[in-house]
């Protein structure tokens, strides 16, 4: 595997350093990264998301879904039957988990439902009024502004020389 040095582009930079710890995590990651659960993640609209895990054999209250910063982790532990079952052949992998995904700035988890074995967690992208672009209009100067302005300035200058 190749592994970039961000050095450069980091001297030049305030701010950034999220993004590049988020890039060399992404250069460390290897095919070893498990693929336990497999997952979509679905672009719904133009701020709607939603993940979807397939998690067979797990029931609500084995999954636990939490957020810590930006950061979403699902996990899950499947607790034990009591029975003692012999499996002749056991393909529903049943074996704990946890993914992380790292979400963009102002993406807010809104819920999460559990159907047919697979897990959708519904995503949206909030952005607050302060951050969103606005357009600012711009006035003609009306004729009585630029008068008013004008007999001002005409007023102070007759001051000044009345003064010197």
């Amino acid at each position: 595997m190749r592994s970039y040095d961000l050095t450069p582009l980091m001297r030049s930079t305030v701010g950034f350093d999220r993004m590049a710890s988020l890039l060399d995590s992404f250069a460390r990651a290897d095919d070893s990264t498990p693929g336990y659960p497999p997952y979509n993640i679905e672009k719904l609209g133009e701020n709607d998301y939603r993940i979807t895990m397939a998690v067979a054999g797990f029931g609500e209250n084995e999954l636990d879904i939490t957020t810590q910063g930006t950061t979403l982790i699902v996990s899950g532990k499947a607790h034990e039957d009591g029975a003692d079952v012999k499996y002749l052949h056991r393909g529903i992998a049943r074996r704990a988990f946890e993914r992380r995904f790292e979400l963009a700035e102002h993406i807010e988890v809104r819920g999460a439902r559990l159907d047919n074995g697979l897990l959708h967690i519904e995503l949206r992208r909030e952005v607050p009024e302060a951050m969103k672009p606005r357009t600012i209009a711009i006035k003609p100067a009306s004729k009585a502004e630029t008068l008013e302005h004008k007999s001002a300035e005409t007023e102070s200058v007759e001051t000044a020389e009345k003064a010197a």
